[in-house]
């Protein structure tokens, strides 16, 4: 396959500055401009082959442009564990049309920048630059996706890249945490880590990496998303260069959630415990009612530097201790299943106190210890922080892609706020039931000889 040269057949958009008067009046006397630009809304189509494309045209000189995959750490194969992490970091290497040394000055020559993400479920190859240089930008992520090389002396090269990455990820003990969770939580599949195990580091071939592209790079597994850029625009890229590799591609297991628990027994003072049990799968009503619970219990302090003191966490367990502690609701949804729970931290002697204390405080929302006030208090605040987040422009480009590559559809925000709306005492209620009767799982991390096990609480 060779790689794609050059973009410029592709439509291009002008923009001209008119040079304005100089300013001898007060503002308010000058005329308004007589041309206004309509709002647009966001537009999605369906190509034949799959590939999902999403765009919003919101007049900004600086465009943004997404490729979202599902190929995430989930879908990964025993034989190939860690692979996603390793085309991650391999993303700037060589293409067939252009170097990692070309890739590197061509983005930065125009201000751009090309990045590459990952989670449990997909991968996002995305760009950013100003609007007259996206053409020459958008040549080198289609080549990322489309014609990578990796050439077996830079993908060797790699192997310190990912030890590093490693490195940084084990400093921070939450990442444990979350990884070990998942790692108790699932049999298969969401089990899998965001990073390359210690066995696997360094044996990521050229031949793997190609083989986890063709498996799940295929355009129905594509969606290509763009704020700033014309639907037509992308459309013709869709059309021209994303469709090669067509069909449906590999199937991902389900996940299986089992339960399970993990302790890290180290000699840190601190410990990190992490208790959840599986919740509502992502864009269901079961997880807004879970989404809910967790502001409810606290999500953290809406207050910089706060305390966070209509939290019923924090309110619960300085009841149980005085010594000093952190505790959040904890919630992740996924496309075939959820986790919600409770993460705290504490000194090693108190860990046992605050984890049961933590607990009580779901519980006894699950006997109905809940007030139409909290709960009303609560989705306020969800609301807030999910339109606060739209006006970002990296978060929407975010939310638009994983809603089409997920359904193929977009609900906007005063949708998504009056779902929200929906959710009532009783379903709140009932989801911390389900926490409470569910089979848990734990993970923690600390010097752990007062933290009690799953089976204790």
């Amino acid at each position: 396959m060779k790689g794609i040269r050059t973009l410029n057949h592709l439509s291009r958009r002008c923009y001209a500055a008119r040079r304005s008067d100089t300013l001898t009046e007060p503002y308010s006397g000058l005329k308004k401009a007589s041309v206004s630009l309509p709002p647009q809304n966001v537009q999605v189509s369906k190509l034949p082959n799959g590939l999902v494309i999403a765009s919003l045209e919101n007049y900004s000189p600086v465009s943004n442009v997404g490729v979202f995959v599902k190929a995430g750490s989930r879908y990964e194969t025993v034989g190939s564990q860690g692979v996603s992490h390793v085309l991650r970091l391999a993303a700037n290497l060589t293409t067939k049309g252009a170097s990692a040394l070309r890739i590197c000055r061509g983005v930065e020559a125009v201000g751009g920048s090309l990045s590459v993400t990952s989670s449990r479920e997909t991968m996002v190859y995305s760009v950013e630059c100003l609007r007259d240089h996206l053409d020459s930008v958008m040549e080198y992520l289609i080549n990322m996706i489309t014609a990578p090389e990796f050439r077996p002396w830079e993908v060797e090269d790699l192997t310190s890249r990912v030890k590093i990455d490693k490195a940084l990820a084990q400093q921070c003990t939450q990442i444990g945490v979350l990884e070990k969770l998942h790692e108790a939580a699932y049999k298969n599949a969401l089990s899998n880590s965001l990073y390359c195990p210690d066995y696997m580091v360094g044996r990521i071939t050229p031949e793997k990496l190609r083989s986890f592209i063709e498996n799940n790079f295929t355009s129905a597994r594509m969606a290509l998303v763009g704020l700033g850029v014309k639907h037509s625009v992308l459309r013709q890229v869709g059309e021209l260069f994303l469709g090669g590799r067509s069909g449906a591609g590999a199937t991902g297991a389900k996940a299986h959630y089992r339960g399970g628990e993990l302790r890290m027994q180290n000699g840190d003072n601190l410990v990190h415990a992490l208790i959840a049990s599986e919740a509502g799968i992502a864009g269901s009503s079961e997880a807004n009612a879970f989404s809910v619970l967790q502001r409810v219990l606290g999500a953290g302090p809406h207050v910089k530097r706060g305390s966070n003191v209509t939290s019923k966490l924090s309110q619960g367990i300085a009841k149980a201790t005085t010594k000093p502690f952190d505790a959040t609701a904890f919630n992740a949804t996924y496309s075939d299943s959820g986790l919600f729970g409770v993460y705290t931290i504490a000194q090693a002697d108190s860990a046992g106190e605050v984890i049961k204390a933590s607990i009580a405080q779901v519980v006894g929302i699950a006997q109905g210890n809940l007030s139409e006030e909290d709960v009303n208090r609560a989705k306020n605040q969800m609301k807030a922080e999910y339109l606060m987040s739209m006006e970002s422009s990296a978060c929407v480009l975010e939310e638009l892609g994983v809603q089409v590559l997920a359904s193929g559809a977009y609900q906007a925000p005063e949708n998504i706020t009056l779902c929200i709306d929906t959710v009532t005492h009783t379903d709140v209620v009932n989801a911390a039931k389900k926490f409470v009767d569910s089979n848990k799982s734990m993970a923690a991390s600390g010097h752990l000889f007062n933290t009690p096990f799953i089976d204790e609480l």
